[in-house]
């Protein structure tokens, strides 16, 4: 199973391309699986990654109407992408919106997915976490 660590710096092209980072593109040489995300981010998930995540929520949306909607949401929201021969991937708008993403994106890797931020919400979001890592012990 592939694993996913660093961050990159990017920005969206006209087209609402995103070049994939070149240390994380071997893993999607198949195609991967872009989706909406915790927190407004965007996930993409290889296709082993994502296949286990479709059960995961085939198996929950029996549990209750909330997590009926939230395999309906996931799964209506989803894209398959493949990385061009330039190492870029298209957002598709609807995706682009959901995670606000305009001009720069923060691409990191999380473990098994790939997430992509935009960079104000990302320093929103990880701004208590980074306080706790710098606090010194009294």
């Amino acid at each position: 199973m592939a694993r996913f660590f660093g961050r990159y710096e990017h920005s969206l092209d006209l087209k609402g391309r995103i070049i994939l980072p070149a240390k994380f593109r071997s893993s999607f040489e198949h195609g991967g699986y872009l989706t909406q995300y915790y927190d407004r981010c965007l996930a993409l998930w290889t296709p082993e990654s994502f296949e286990e995540q479709m059960e995961a929520r085939e198996t929950a949306q029996d549990l209750s109407p909330e997590e009926r909607n939230m395999a309906r949401l996931w799964s209506s929201g989803t894209a398959e992408v493949d990385v061009d021969k330039q190492g870029r991937i298209a957002i598709p708008q609807h995706l682009r919106g959901f995670a606000r993403l305009e001009g720069d994106v923060l691409v990191h890797g999380a473990i098994e997915r790939v997430e992509l931020w935009n960079p104000e919400v990302w320093s929103q979001k990880v701004e208590p976490a980074e306080r706790a890592l710098t606090q010194e012990e009294s």
